[in-house]
């Protein structure tokens, strides 16, 4: 389910079976960094939509955590613990992560979600079904990992 009213609908009455919350992580930089930013948020933007549609009914995709690449990475972290905080108070069981940058493995142990970091894959030469192919094979390789979190 995605962060629209008709599916919180759909969640708010199904709220028993939906137990996961997929956050996608974007970090924004400008100037020389910021098409490999747009990049990495596109790459993000597709495999969490993918991913959503494979769980519908079982997650919910949260609107991307975004921040500024050159902001405190500590304040950023705190922002990012308190919706972690508040997404826990929501009864959901499971947190899931998603980003291309690599930063946010040295702050791994100090969320409670699993935070899964992928390389971001340059999709803008690709045509439209290589993009699908690919962020397919992707999704394929996560729902693996999103199986195993749940028979933890």
């Amino acid at each position: 389910m995605k962060w629209i009213p008709q599916d919180i609908d759909t969640y708010l009455n199904a709220k028993e079976y939906v137990d996961t919350a997929v956050i996608p992580i974007y970090s924004i930089s400008f100037g020389g960094e910021m098409k490999q930013s747009a990049a990495a948020a596109e790459f993000i933007t597709l495999l969490t939509s993918q991913l959503e549609r494979q769980f519908t009914g079982r997650l919910l995709l949260f609107p991307p955590f975004t921040y500024l690449k050159n902001e405190n990475s500590e304040k950023v972290l705190n922002d990012l613990q308190n919706w972690e905080e508040n997404i826990v108070k929501g009864d959901f069981k499971h947190i899931f992560y998603l980003t291309s940058d690599i930063e946010w493995k040295a702050h791994e142990e100090k969320l409670g979600g699993a935070l899964i970091w992928l390389p971001s894959l340059l999709l803008e030469q690709m045509t439209e079904s290589q993009k699908v192919e690919i962020i397919n094979s992707q999704v394929k390789q996560l729902l693996i990992l999103f199986t195993q979190k749940w028979q933890e």
